[in-house]
Formats: structure tokens, C-alpha cells, sequence
């Protein structure tokens, strides 16, 4: 017996026991009514299939009411099996009935066995139908879940507006972006900001760290594989690519890659289409590719270790996101940002930097940038025994800073960057930056002037 529920509207009332008694051996819910009006407040949602009359008034064979009830049906339960009965049988009224939704047509009087055949394969149906809908609503959920990310892009420095002002044209496109960057910056942020102002905003962001993938399970990783075609191979399974069809494909890390797996990757760029492992049948896919990497892609195509054909394909737009010691004040932005988060987090509600922690901040050069920035700050929320955090709370690696900056460097060229370093903290106020160095801002305006005209 299935566990369905079957609502009957006929106005003969004999007609409606009789199926109530050919039914009942067969679904555990019969119901049944006489006049089709009682549709309006009756929770006809709730039957997976209605066995409807197409005629209800006396001497009117034109089947015109019975399709009247069916729209209205459908109105309130568009997933509702709905077989349509008539005494009166043509095959262009059945035609209409199908095309305004109904599932079937039967003819009265009916042939048992074919009935119940008919009855149980609209359930069938019904069933496949509600399942269709509710794995495409944990599809979506799933979407949400996979595409929210607790991560912001914060700040309002020049440079950074730039960017997002980039960000903003291109995200209207499907075009091939790379994302350039040291350590730290935010590449995956500015490729999950790309998909979330595309059009592609409703399907998944599927972000795959190149790095962490061994040249042997790269193409199993990105194209997927069949059952069998390499020892762990127990299952069907999809790669990256196909499960970013759709939607946005971000491969992080994209010049740590071997010219082999380089070639690979090329292909399916180029034909839009990848081939599982152990398989000869070509996959399509349709995919945003967004790419990122911390290396210098031309130098390395002029070395001969990363394929020119290559980098066009995934360089059609190209965007560098700023280090953060070119940020200026984001510096403190983010800092504040953090320090909320993770005075929250750790229960230190009322915690607060004082001047000399925020200049020690600005001063930092910040070689793991907005990484770096993050941990130093949950390390010193997390070490912090008063309610002010003090410079002393900070632990920097001063000598990093100063060891990228400063090494193998000229007394002048020492000098250039110092004065660089103070224009870029102070956002080009020439006034700040000369107060910095102890220097008046006229003498300021000549050393520049000087190492211009060099």
C-alpha cells in the first residue's frame, strides 16, 4: 500500500464510492467531494494526486469546467499529480487537458487494472517531481552556504578604491581575470567579490589552492574521474571544473603549476571541455575562470617555465591588489576591524590601542600583509593583560622589514625609500612626510627634486 493521498472531485456521488473502494486496498489516504467549489478552501496541497471530472453541470459535455478547476489547481499546487475523467471522450479536449497541466486522461467507465496503472504512475511521478524540488532547494542552500564567506574587503585608501572600482567593470563580463599579489593581500577576496557582483552570483565559487594538488592527482582533482581507472578509484567522481559549471572556477596559486599540468590545464581553458580519468567522453563547461598567483608570470614565461599560451588565456584582464604598507591608513582600519573580532571572540569587550600601538603599526612594513596584520592582532588580544593595548603588545619582525628594504642598498637609495615610506604612510601629504623625517617640507621638496633629476 502506498503511503499517498488522493483527493476525488465528482458530483456522482456512486462514481465517488466506487473508487474510494478500488482505492483504499492501494493508498492509505482517500478523500473525496461532490462540488468542485469547496477547491477554493481546501488544502488541495497537500494530495499528491486529484482524480478530477471534466463536466459538472447537467447536459454540459464541452469538458470547459473541468479545465477551469484544473488551472485553479494548479494555482495552488503546481507539483499535484492531476488525472482528468470524462464520459465524454475526444482526443483534442485530452490534448487541451494535458496542455494546461493535467498529468493523464482516463475515459469513464474505467478499466480497473488500467486505472490503478494510470494512479500509480502519476504517484510516481509526484514523488519524482517533490524530490526534484527539494534537492534543488538543498542545492541552493548549499550554493549559499559554499559562496557566504565571513571575510571583508575593508578599507578606502586610493589605491584600494582602484581596484574595486576595476573589480566592479569587469565583474559585469565573462571574461579570464588574473589576480596579482604578494602573500596576504586578498587575492581570493577580490575573486569572491568578482563572482559576487556577476551574473553568475546564484551559482557556486569554487576555490582550489594549486599548490596543495601533486601532479598526480591533478587531473583527478580538476576534470574528475571514473570507477576503476586507478587503484582508490572506488566511485564516479566529479572534478573542480564540473562542479563550478555554472558558476566561478578560482585557481589559486596558478605559477606554482609544471609545464605538464600547465598543458593539461590550456586544453580545458581552450575547448571549454574536460575528460574524466578513464574515460574518452568530453564533458562541456561552463565556467568564470578566475586566477591568482604571488609570481611574476612574464618573467617566468621569458625563463621558459610557464606556457605564453597560457598566460594569455587566463590574463584577458589583469589585477594587481596593493600591498598593505601601501594602504596608508587601511592600516588602522583593518586594525580595528580585527581587534573588534577578536576582543569579542576572546571576551575583552572594552579593549583599545593607544597612539603609540597605532604609529608602531603604521611604521611596520608589513611583508605578510593583511595575514599578517590579522594574526599579529589575535596574538596580542590574546596576550594583552590590561585593556589598552600598548606598542610593547605588538611583537614585529622589524628586522624582515628592514632586511627587504634595506639590504644591498646605497646611503641615497636608503634615503628615496625612507621618503617614499613616509609619502605612502601619510597618503602623499608632503607636510606629514617631512614632519616624520625632521625635516622642513622645503627640504623635502629638494631631495625629491634631486633624485628626479638623477
Amino acid at each position: 500500500m502506498q503511503d499517498g493521498k488522493i483527493l476525488i472531485i465528482d458530483d456522482n456521488k456512486s462514481l465517488l464510492s466506487a473508487l474510494e473502494i478500488l482505492l483504499q486496498f492501494e493508498f492509505k489516504h482517500i478523500q473525496s467531494i461532490s462540488n468542485p467549489n469547496q477547491i477554493s478552501s481546501f488544502p488541495i496541497e497537500d494530495f499528491d494526486i486529484i482524480l478530477l471530472d471534466m463536466n459538472f453541470s447537467a447536459g454540459v459535455n464541452t469538458g470547459n469546467e473541468g479545465l477551469f478547476w484544473l488551472r485553479e489547481i494548479k494555482k495552488k499546487a503546481p507539483l499535484t499529480a492531476v488525472i482528468m475523467m470524462t464520459a465524454y471522450g475526444a482526443v483534442d479536449l485530452a490534448v487541451k487537458a494535458l496542455k494546461e497541466g493535467a498529468t493523464d486522461f482516463i475515459l469513464k467507465p474505467w478499466n480497473n487494472e488500467k486505472l490503478l496503472t494510470t494512479i500509480k504512475s502519476a504517484f510516481l511521478l509526484r514523488k519524482s517531481l517533490k524530490e526534484v524540488k527539494e534537492l534543488k532547494q538543498k542545492e541552493n542552500h548549499l550554493k549559499q552556504i559554499i559562496n557566504q564567506d565571513s571575510s571583508y574587503i575593508i578599507g578606502n585608501s586610493k589605491v584600494l578604491m582602484s581596484v574595486l572600482n576595476l573589480v566592479r567593470k569587469v565583474a559585469k563580463t565573462d571574461v579570464n581575470v588574473l589576480i596579482t599579489g604578494e602573500n596576504g593581500t586578498g587575492k581570493e577576496l577580490i575573486a569572491r567579490e568578482l563572482h559576487r557582483l556577476s551574473s553568475r552570483k546564484k551559482e557556486v565559487f569554487i576555490s582550489v589552492d594549486m599548490g596543495s594538488i601533486s601532479e598526480s592527482l591533478f587531473e583527478s582533482e580538476l576534470f574528475g574521474h571514473t570507477k576503476g581507472s586507478f587503484t582508490d578509484a572506488k566511485e564516479d567522481r566529479a572534478g573542480k571544473f564540473e562542479a563550478a559549471n555554472s558558476g566561478s572556477l578560482f585557481l589559486d596559486e596558478i605559477g606554482n603549476l609544471s609545464l605538464q599540468t600547465q598543458a593539461k590545464l590550456l586544453s580545458a581553458i581552450q575547448n571549454r571541455t574536460i575528460v574524466r580519468v578513464g574515460s574518452n567522453k568530453t564533458v562541456p563547461v561552463n565556467i568564470r575562470l578566475i586566477c591568482a598567483t604571488n609570481c611574476n608570470l612574464n618573467q617566468m614565461v621569458d625563463e621558459g617555465i610557464f606556457r605564453e599560451d597560457l598566460l594569455y588565456r587566463i590574463n584577458t584582464i589583469h589585477i594587481e591588489v596593493p600591498p598593505l604598507r601601501k594602504r596608508g591608513t587601511d592600516i588602522l582600519i583593518l586594525a580595528d576591524f580585527y581587534l573588534k573580532k577578536y576582543a569579542s571572540k576572546y571576551g575583552k569587550p572594552s579593549l583599545r590601542m593607544n597612539t603609540s600601538a597605532e604609529e608602531k603599526l603604521l611604521d611596520y612594513r608589513w611583508p605578510g600583509n593583511v595575514r599578517e596584520l590579522q594574526h599579529t592582532i589575535e596574538r596580542a588580544v590574546i596576550l594583552c593583560e590590561g585593556n589598552v593595548l600598548k606598542s610593547a603588545d605588538f611583537l614585529l619582525n622589524t628586522n624582515a622589514g628592514h632586511t627587504l628594504d634595506m639590504q644591498d642598498k646605497t646611503l641615497d637609495e636608503m634615503e628615496i625609500m625612507m621618503i617614499n615610506k613616509a609619502l605612502e604612510k601619510h597618503n602623499g601629504n608632503y607636510s606629514a612626510a617631512a614632519n616624520q623625517l625632521g625635516i622642513s617640507r622645503q627640504t623635502l621638496y629638494n631631495k625629491i627634486k634631486k633624485t628626479t633629476h638623477k
